[in-house]
């Protein structure tokens, strides 16, 4: 059975809503990743179900591992149909929000759905959600955003009429958010929801593959690169640091999500338990941080790249080149050398 998190009071609120909306739009992070993406569908195939007009909007591309589910040939990028996504978004009557805490993360979208007269509903587990939404469901301490719509399509009474391509999305988003079950995974009902949605018919050995047994013979190639051109390990402070240029991309023909998971890599290092992966773009630096144990990477992420997110899983952003947001990094370790020297795996 799983605790009831959401209150009998906040479900109600979710039934009214639905019931008096004909339009439904649902929008999530730029960038989207697996949870991002898995949270989407999985409510787009449950709300579809019901008989509702829905449309999932996203700021850009998300990556082709995540494609072969069901209704991502659905999904409107805005990057490349604005005005129909402006449009999507004026003429809805309900907005979900979802992954996403602050209207930033949806970047050219924000002003269209905060200026929207559409009711808002926020689902989202990252912490300090802002207060743009008319009812906001956060819980910081639940594994994943799509963890959170399965428990609301539960509350709801409607886990009989969840289709197989809502629990494979859901799963995904999960298994995605969590490394595979590797870390923020600790809690019983996590394990108590897949037995749930097995029972749906996914497959689950065949998801992973999916996701993990897709990648490009070129982003192994930029992978290996990376590990053994472009990683800089800093022993005192058991971390790693870890970049490429938009040039080493273009060198390996980098596609959206090829490199996904590189954050990660170095916590395999013996002693490592914090990592920083960032990757030159357009008219940014995108960071991605990772650590494990008690260690704060969020925290280091709002501090020094007006990031955030989660314990051991965050990210940001730096307006500036590579090279000054690398010493921004390694100026900021000292600060943290008792916290990382003290943090166990």
């Amino acid at each position: 059975m799983l605790s009831k998190i959401i209150s009998s009071h906040t479900i109600s609120k979710i039934e009214h809503l639905l019931d008096e909306s004909e339009k439904i739009v649902i929008v999530t992070h730029v960038s989207p990743d697996g949870d991002a993406i898995g949270s989407s569908l999985g409510l787009y195939h449950y709300l579809i179900e019901q008989g509702n007009d829905v449309n999932i909007i996203v700021p850009n591309a998300f990556p082709d591992f995540l494609k072969w589910m069901k209704g991502t040939k659905e999904i409107l990028d805005a990057e490349k149909y604005p005005d129909y996504a402006q449009r999507l978004i004026e003429e809805a009557d309900l907005i979900f929000c979802l992954d996403f805490n602050i209207p930033k993360r949806i970047h050219q979208l924000a002003s269209y759905v905060v200026g929207s007269n559409a009711k808002k509903i926020m689902i989202d587990h990252h912490p300090d959600p802002s207060d743009f939404c008319n009812l906001v469901i956060s819980h910081p301490e639940i594994s994943s955003t799509s963890e959170l719509v399965f428990r609301v399509i539960c509350y709801l009474g409607d886990f009989e009429i969840m289709n197989k391509a809502s629990a494979e999305a859901i799963y995904t988003g999960m298994m995605t958010d969590t490394g595979a079950f590797t870390y923020n995974s600790n809690n019983a009902e996590i394990y108590y929801i897949i037995g749930e949605l097995l029972k749906k018919g996914i497959n689950k050995d065949q998801i992973y593959s999916d996701v993990y047994h897709s990648y490009s013979e070129s982003r192994f190639r930029m992978m290996g690169y990376t590990l053994s051109e472009k990683m800089k390990i800093y022993s005192e402070y058991n971390t790693a640091l870890i970049n490429l240029t938009k040039e080493e991309q273009k060198r390996f023909n980098a596609k959206k999500g090829d490199t996904e998971g590189f954050a990660n890599l170095p916590l395999n290092i013996q002693n490592i338990i914090f990592c920083v992966f960032m990757r030159e773009d357009n008219d940014m630096i995108k960071i991605s941080l990772r650590s494990q144990g008690d260690f704060p990477c969020n925290k280091f992420a709002e501090q020094c790249f007006n990031g955030g997110g989660h314990l051991n899983a965050s990210g940001g952003e730096f307006f500036g080149t590579l090279e000054e947001a690398i010493t921004i990094f390694e100026n900021a370790l000292p600060e943290y050398k008792i916290l990382l020297r003290n943090s166990k795996k």
